[in-house]
């Protein structure tokens, strides 16, 4: 089993122990240490880190597996060891981030599932690589979230669709509105800090940067400081050092038209006219980019005061004009008068995006129920038109309801078994065409639906991208 070495400047961090490659040994080893630097391997005796993830200024990131946990759970370790020459005041300072960052995963994590949890929080003292004296670092243990960051994204498929912005605009914006009522601002969202797990769930990410506003009345300053991502911080951020739950909303602004464009921020940003310049390089909803640039305004009194604001302006009702979206102040929709009927709101702008994984596990499922469907009416019915004419709507009914998510997940493989079982008792199945044979059948029906599904989904995109 290859194990990392977490120590910054070791000359050969990877170690390889083929003692480790046997589970009941890597559960009861007591200790492993570098070969080269001789730093400890199984941080707190538990987390075996296996992979650097990325380093910057304060420390790093691992992947690393928990020994004492049932199938070894991965983990991601973060380790606090700041590079430079820093003064004893940025010192603590960087210190209090890293803790900051524990203290706000322990009390968030295990209350949003969008919100990675903390696992542990810990120092390790050792010998330093000068003699005569010793390291202290420290190390906090997350939730791994398999998956890409919406940087990693943009730079391998490009520009978002409204669509896709639409849907990272909604998640995301639950979130705050759960971190702001904790009376928590994140102060750092960018597309790096937002993580797309493998199902497509979405998770915001590294909390190090956040601010404590509890018993700050809205519209009062919380002091901060000089803690942001140059682009994506508003003005009261990078000049005052004061931030309030609009400063989040105006970093996730930032987060989504360089998502729409595949531009950096500061290409996006007129300094001479102090504007934002992208909807010449995006084709959005007027509505969706009213909001943006609403959630963009320079004051921060101006901008959506919360995360509830952004989302009822997203589902606006009939008769409201886009346009009133962009004054400085939130506009409620026009009342009816009295004794009149009640103005009906308009649905949402989208729904949520399916993941590719989602669309051909549908399309599989769509085609193995459909030829269980068929067999089972035909086995009965005996009559093709009726047969195909039955089976068609109810498959048309089952991919309705997958477009809704009331059928997802694990429902994709419970309906199928069930459908199976039953018609295992048919007649025409006990006539001799077997059981092989209806699984065959149902089987190619899938990888058919999988094969035409991955087929108009490329002709599409294609299709998107010369219109």
């Amino acid at each position: 089993m290859e194990v990392y070495c977490t120590r910054p400047r070791c000359p050969r961090p990877q170690n390889y122990f083929v003692d480790l490659d046997e589970i009941t040994t890597l559960k009861t080893t007591q200790q492993k240490y570098c070969t080269t630097c001789g730093m400890p391997l199984m941080l707190d005796g538990r987390y075996v880190t296996t992979k650097l993830l990325g380093r910057g200024g304060f420390g790093a990131a691992f992947l690393a597996r928990d020994r004492r946990i049932p199938g070894m759970r991965q983990c991601v370790v973060k380790q606090f060891q700041p590079v430079g020459n820093l003064n004893s005041t940025q010192l603590r300072q960087a210190q209090l981030m890293f803790e900051r960052e524990a203290e706000v995963l322990a009390q968030l994590g295990n209350d949003h599932e969008q919100i990675p949890d903390l696992f542990a929080f810990f120092p390790v003292i050792v010998n330093s690589l000068q003699s005569g004296q010793q390291d202290q670092f420290f190390y906090l243990v997350q939730e791994y979230i398999d998956g890409q960051n919406l940087e990693e994204e943009l730079v391998q498929n490009g520009k978002f669709s409204e669509q896709q912005v639409l849907e990272v605009l909604e998640e995301i914006l639950k979130v705050l509105k759960f971190v702001h009522n904790r009376g928590i601002i994140h102060r750092d969202i960018k597309p790096s800090n937002i993580m797309r797990r493998r199902d497509g769930k979405l998770f915001l990410l590294d909390f190090g940067a956040v601010k404590q506003v509890t018993n700050v009345a809205l519209g009062s300053a919380a002091s901060s400081t000089g803690i942001y991502s140059m682009g994506f911080a508003p003005p009261e951020q990078m000049t005052g050092g004061q931030v309030f739950p609009s400063t989040d909303l105006y970093a996730l602004a930032v987060t989504l038209i360089t998502l729409l464009t595949n531009q950096e921020a500061v290409q996006l940003f007129d300094a001479y006219s102090n504007q934002w310049k992208w909807r010449s390089q995006a084709t959005v909803n007027p509505r969706l980019a009213d909001v943006l640039d609403k959630m963009l305004l320079p004051a921060a009194n101006q901008r959506f005061q919360s995360a509830q604001e952004v989302l009822d302006a997203l589902n606006l009702q009939a008769g409201q004009t886009a346009t009133q979206i962009n004054l400085p102040s939130v506009t409620l929709p026009p009342q009816p008068p009295k004794g009149s009927s009640p103005v009906v709101p308009r649905r949402p702008l989208t729904q949520p995006a399916f993941s590719t994984v989602e669309l051909l596990a549908g399309a599989a499922f769509s085609g193995f129920e459909g030829a269980l469907i068929a067999i089972a009416l035909f086995s009965l019915v005996k009559s093709p038109i009726a047969t195909f004419t039955v089976a068609s709507v109810i498959l048309g009914i089952l991919i309705f309801a997958q477009t809704r998510r009331w059928i997802e997940k694990f429902d994709l493989l419970i309906i199928p078994t069930i459908t199976f079982a039953i018609i295992s008792f048919l007649p025409l199945l006990q006539g001799g065409l077997g059981i092989q044979t209806v699984v065959i059948l149902a089987v190619a029906a899938g990888l058919v639906a999988i094969s035409f599904t991955a087929v108009f989904r490329l002709i599409y995109k294609l299709l998107s991208l010369l219109l």
